[in-house]
Protein backbone atom coordinates (compact mmCIF):
# COMPACT_ATOMS: atom_id res chain seq x y z
CA UNK A 1 0.00 0.00 0.00
CA UNK A 2 1.24 3.74 -0.86
CA UNK A 3 2.62 6.09 1.71
CA UNK A 4 0.26 8.61 3.28
CA UNK A 5 -0.02 11.58 1.32
CA UNK A 6 0.81 14.84 3.23
CA UNK A 7 2.41 18.60 2.40
CA UNK A 8 4.71 20.96 3.98
CA UNK A 9 3.44 22.55 6.75
CA UNK A 10 2.53 25.63 5.60
CA UNK A 11 0.02 26.98 8.24
CA UNK A 12 0.10 28.84 11.11
CA UNK A 13 1.26 27.13 14.26
CA UNK A 14 -1.81 28.78 15.57
CA UNK A 15 -4.30 26.66 13.40
CA UNK A 16 -5.05 23.57 15.56
CA UNK A 17 -4.26 20.20 13.44
CA UNK A 18 -6.13 16.29 14.26
CA UNK A 19 -3.84 13.76 13.93
CA UNK A 20 -4.74 10.60 12.29
CA UNK A 21 -5.83 8.62 14.84
CA UNK A 22 -8.00 11.47 16.46
CA UNK A 23 -9.23 11.98 12.64
CA UNK A 24 -10.49 8.56 12.86
CA UNK A 25 -11.77 8.71 16.05
CA UNK A 26 -14.11 12.04 14.95
CA UNK A 27 -15.47 10.33 11.96
CA UNK A 28 -15.81 7.03 13.43
CA UNK A 29 -14.04 4.87 11.16
CA UNK A 30 -10.55 3.24 11.66
CA UNK A 31 -7.87 4.81 10.67
CA UNK A 32 -7.18 2.67 7.79
CA UNK A 33 -10.09 4.94 5.89
CA UNK A 34 -8.44 8.35 6.78
CA UNK A 35 -5.33 6.94 5.19
CA UNK A 36 -7.62 6.24 2.06
CA UNK A 37 -9.12 10.02 2.27
CA UNK A 38 -6.05 11.35 2.06
CA UNK A 39 -5.05 9.42 -0.97
CA UNK A 40 -8.18 9.88 -2.23
CA UNK A 41 -7.92 13.52 -1.91
CA UNK A 42 -10.58 14.35 0.10
CA UNK A 43 -8.58 15.54 2.97
CA UNK A 44 -5.04 17.06 3.07
CA UNK A 45 -2.51 16.39 5.28
CA UNK A 46 0.32 18.06 6.63
CA UNK A 47 3.14 16.95 9.14
CA UNK A 48 4.21 19.00 11.98
CA UNK A 49 6.96 18.11 14.40
CA UNK A 50 6.90 14.64 12.71
CA UNK A 51 3.46 13.85 13.23
CA UNK A 52 1.06 13.79 9.62
CA UNK A 53 -2.20 15.86 10.98
CA UNK A 54 -5.10 17.25 8.89
CA UNK A 55 -6.63 20.58 9.87
CA UNK A 56 -9.26 20.30 12.49
CA UNK A 57 -11.30 23.23 10.95
CA UNK A 58 -11.73 20.58 7.99
CA UNK A 59 -14.48 19.18 10.03
CA UNK A 60 -18.44 19.57 11.77
CA UNK A 61 -21.15 18.32 13.07
CA UNK A 62 -18.96 14.47 13.20
CA UNK A 63 -17.88 14.82 9.84
CA UNK A 64 -16.21 16.36 6.93
CA UNK A 65 -17.19 19.61 6.22
CA UNK A 66 -19.74 19.26 3.16
CA UNK A 67 -18.55 20.76 0.03
CA UNK A 68 -14.75 20.43 1.13
CA UNK A 69 -13.65 17.34 -0.94
CA UNK A 70 -15.29 18.48 -3.92
CA UNK A 71 -13.21 22.23 -3.36
CA UNK A 72 -10.22 20.12 -2.98
CA UNK A 73 -10.73 18.55 -6.02
CA UNK A 74 -11.66 21.84 -8.29
CA UNK A 75 -8.70 23.26 -6.79
CA UNK A 76 -6.18 20.39 -7.33
CA UNK A 77 -8.07 20.36 -11.23
CA UNK A 78 -6.76 24.03 -11.44
CA UNK A 79 -2.66 23.21 -10.78
CA UNK A 80 -3.13 24.13 -7.27
CA UNK A 81 -0.74 22.20 -5.11
CA UNK A 82 -1.70 20.72 -1.36
CA UNK A 83 0.53 23.47 -0.35
CA UNK A 84 -0.84 26.58 -2.34
CA UNK A 85 -4.58 25.19 -1.81
CA UNK A 86 -4.12 24.82 2.50
CA UNK A 87 -2.01 28.69 2.21
CA UNK A 88 -5.66 30.26 0.41
CA UNK A 89 -8.01 27.84 2.73
CA UNK A 90 -6.18 29.48 5.57
CA UNK A 91 -5.90 33.40 4.47
CA UNK A 92 -8.19 36.03 6.05
CA UNK A 93 -10.41 37.40 3.10
CA UNK A 94 -12.54 40.24 3.96
CA UNK A 95 -14.99 39.85 0.93
CA UNK A 96 -15.76 36.73 3.50
CA UNK A 97 -16.86 35.82 7.26
CA UNK A 98 -12.92 35.35 8.20
CA UNK A 99 -10.50 32.50 5.83
CA UNK A 100 -12.46 30.71 3.00
CA UNK A 101 -11.89 27.50 5.17
CA UNK A 102 -14.14 29.51 8.09
CA UNK A 103 -17.25 30.49 5.40
CA UNK A 104 -17.14 26.64 4.26
CA UNK A 105 -18.80 26.37 8.03
CA UNK A 106 -21.28 28.86 6.88
CA UNK A 107 -23.95 29.79 4.31
CA UNK A 108 -20.79 31.28 2.26
CA UNK A 109 -19.90 27.52 1.59
CA UNK A 110 -21.18 27.91 -2.65
CA UNK A 111 -19.43 31.48 -2.81
CA UNK A 112 -16.02 29.72 -1.53
CA UNK A 113 -16.84 26.67 -4.02
CA UNK A 114 -17.59 29.14 -6.82
CA UNK A 115 -14.54 30.92 -6.35
CA UNK A 116 -12.54 28.19 -6.54
CA UNK A 117 -13.90 27.56 -9.43
CA UNK A 118 -12.95 31.15 -11.16
CA UNK A 119 -9.71 30.68 -9.86
CA UNK A 120 -8.82 27.31 -11.57
CA UNK A 121 -9.69 28.45 -15.09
Amino acid sequence: MSAIPYTDDVLDPTVSLLQLPDVAKWLGIVVTKVHQMLRDGDLIAVRRDGIVSVPEAFFADGGVVRLLPGLLMVLRDGGYTDAEILRWLFTEDETLPGTPIAAMHTDAAREVVRRAQAMAF
